[in-house]
């Protein structure tokens, strides 16, 4: 059972698609968690929601019909074991959080689309928080069936967590899940 150390609080991280970036490219962003997770102490990070944010050009607008060269997506996700710069199955156990923005920019129209699963675990419910052991996690994203466009595109990850500390049983069976789903 983890109990709580802190109050939530939020790490962002943000990932540049440089502009004519190609289809199937995928840029990858690093979040340090060396300072929140501690393997002698039982001390792991509890990330409670995470919101996807994308933006573009030095504006930072959300104008969809420029984001990409035609009709297309943009696909990003969260984890938190490396996978260098690509996308994994959405059964992987490493895998927090993802979802894709769909554009059609012949009429100007973005459409989220989330997960199966909601990227918020729950209202403040520890149980329900997605347990990280590891002392990173990764952001990837990428243009889909379209490059990007002229201007960069920016996709920020809002990680909503709280540092916990959990028992010998719990922290053992989140790091064993956590190798296998590596091998």
């Amino acid at each position: 059972m983890a109990t709580a150390k802190t109050g939530s609080f939020y790490l962002t991280e943000t990932i540049t698609m440089t502009g004519g970036l190609a289809s199937g490219a995928r840029v990858q962003g690093v979040i340090d968690l060396g300072a929140y997770v501690n393997v002698a102490t039982g001390q792991a990070v509890a990330v409670e929601s995470v919101d996807f944010v994308l933006q573009r050009g030095s504006d930072y607008g959300s104008d969809v019909e420029a984001m990409l060269t035609t009709n297309g997506a943009v696909t990003f996700q969260l984890s938190d074991l490396n996978p260098g710069t690509a996308l994994i199955r959405a059964d992987d156990q490493a895998l927090i959080a993802s979802g894709s923005l769909n554009i059609d920019a012949t009429n100007n129209i973005g459409t989220h689309i989330s997960d199966l699963y909601p990227d918020n675990f729950g209202p403040a419910a520890l149980s329900e928080a997605f347990m990280v052991v590891n002392d990173s996690m990764y952001l990837v994203a990428g243009p889909d069936g379209a490059n990007i466009g002229t201007s960069d595109v920016y996709l920020t990850a809002r990680i909503k967590a709280r540092i916990v500390k959990l028992g010998t049983k719990d922290w053992m069976a989140i790091a064993i899940q956590s190798t296998a789903s590596d091998n």
